[in-house]
């Protein structure tokens, strides 16, 4: 690393740290300002030039990040929302993939096949914008679960989606039980992986522990290690990553108070912290100063009018596909289960519902796939601009709109009634 490359990257961590400041000043999620401010400073001439290695995120940025997010996710209220969140990370992927298939294909004329290229890039949203927005508001705790869940699990089923269509740009040929036994396979598999590294981890810990050698700086190193330690042998083994993460994480995190003392838990809690704002920060910068770099590589085979025009017809697309799922989603299931089984859980608030729709906000693993497909494909330009426009779309526009909508619909008077039913219950036991 040249002394150049060190003084931008102290430079991005200044610039992080103010921004971050403004953000808490300004009461907005520290991702969009992050993002906006990477895009006006790309956009300067004399900004410095910092091309996003797709790897860089996939295995640098994207495991500890995931695992974080994991570790901290209740596992029996993930549990109890197991249903909604696999209709959300696998049916809604699938369905996003497919209907901006088709707006690339009827506002680009991109073949079907490119189309479901981008579609797979942009149908998973950012676990990170996700919870940055939500947690800043009072959303009911059925929100925050079924949106960290979802969050969790989808970028494994978008980036199987993803390398299923990249394969059929080259064939031409896709057929459904090779693409589900893949997915199968891949997924399954990655669990496997992160369930088997968590349990070693687990156990290094308890060894540490009672053989007296659980030194707190070494504690939290191995913590540290550990979504690589599960990440990389999966995608060694062409497994999914990702789920070897979420898997290791929830593990983990399930059984923390088992394995770490409260002191412990507390300092390592902080280093983890900072190191998920420094990640976040960086690559949340970073991904605004890309855009330069796209418009740069654009080959002329389309007007960048009509690419800016038809990523804002695909944004659309993007976040209409996610109200027509979710909505069929939180009350055909329950009114199945009525008819056939004769059970009757009770229809979750349309309002929650509706800022569940609201909240597809798109990020890095989107950005990363796009600058990841190969140099060969066609189209390969339009691909990373118009999954560029759909991020800032998404995460800028339903990240500002977000608390409003929350407010507008009074979903923080559902939380207040949930908190003063959580008091009482503790008051009666």
């Amino acid at each position: 690393m040249t002394r150049t490359q060190i003084e931008l990257m102290l430079g991005l961590f200044a610039a992080i740290v103010a921004l971050g400041v403004l953000a808490q000043w300004l009461r907005v999620a520290y991702p969009i300002l992050l993002v906006v401010a990477g895009l006006v400073l790309g956009l300067q001439p004399w900004a410095p030039e910092y091309e996003l290695p797709p790897d860089v995120v996939f295995f640098l940025f994207l495991p500890p990040l995931l695992y974080a997010a994991a570790f901290q996710t209740e596992w029996r209220t993930f549990r109890a929302q197991l249903r909604a969140i696999t209709l959300m990370a696998v049916g809604l992927v699938v369905f996003t993939t497919a209907v901006t298939a088709a707006a690339g294909h009827y506002l680009l004329d991109l073949p079907w096949t490119v189309g479901f290229v981008l579609g797979a890039i942009v149908s998973p949203p950012d676990a990170v914008a996700a919870t940055a927005v939500t947690r800043r508001m009072k959303v009911p705790r059925i929100v925050t679960t079924i949106l960290e869940g979802e969050s969790l699990v989808n970028d494994a089923s978008a980036l199987v989606a993803l390398r299923v269509a990249v394969a059929a740009v080259g064939s031409g040929v896709v057929t459904f039980w090779g693409t589900a036994t893949d997915f199968v396979r891949v997924g399954a598999g990655g669990v496997a992986v992160g369930l088997a590294g968590a349990w070693l981890i687990v156990r290094l810990h308890t060894w540490l522990a009672r053989a007296k050698l659980a030194d707190s700086k070494l504690t939290i190193a191995i913590t540290l290690l550990t979504p690589f330690a599960v990440y990389l042998p999966a995608e060694h083994l062409h497994l999914s990553g990702v789920l070897a993460v979420v898997a290791a994480g929830l593990w983990v995190g399930s059984r923390c108070e088992k394995v770490f003392d409260h002191e412990l838990y507390v300092e390592a809690k902080a280093v983890w912290e900072m190191a998920e704002f420094t990640l976040n920060g960086v690559i949340f910068i970073l991904i605004g100063l890309q855009l330069p770099l796209i418009l740069r590589s654009l080959s002329g085979d389309y007007a960048l009018a009509d690419i800016l025009l038809a990523s804002a017809g695909i944004s659309a697309a993007v976040i209409v596909a996610r109200f027509a799922w979710v909505f069929p989603g939180a009350y055909l299931p329950r009114w199945l289960d009525g008819k056939i089984y004769g059970t009757s859980d009770p229809y979750p608030s349309w309002r929650n519902v509706a800022v569940v729709s609201w909240t597809g906000m798109r990020g890095v693993v989107s950005l990363a796939a796009a600058l990841a497909i190969p140099v060969t494909m066609p189209h390969r330009d339009v691909i990373q601009l118009v999954t560029f426009g759909v991020i800032f779309v998404t995460l800028v526009g339903q990240g500002l709109t977000l608390p409003l909508v929350i407010r507008w619909l009074k979903v923080d008077a559902l939380a207040d009634a949930e908190a003063d039913a959580d008091d009482a219950d503790e008051v009666g036991d």
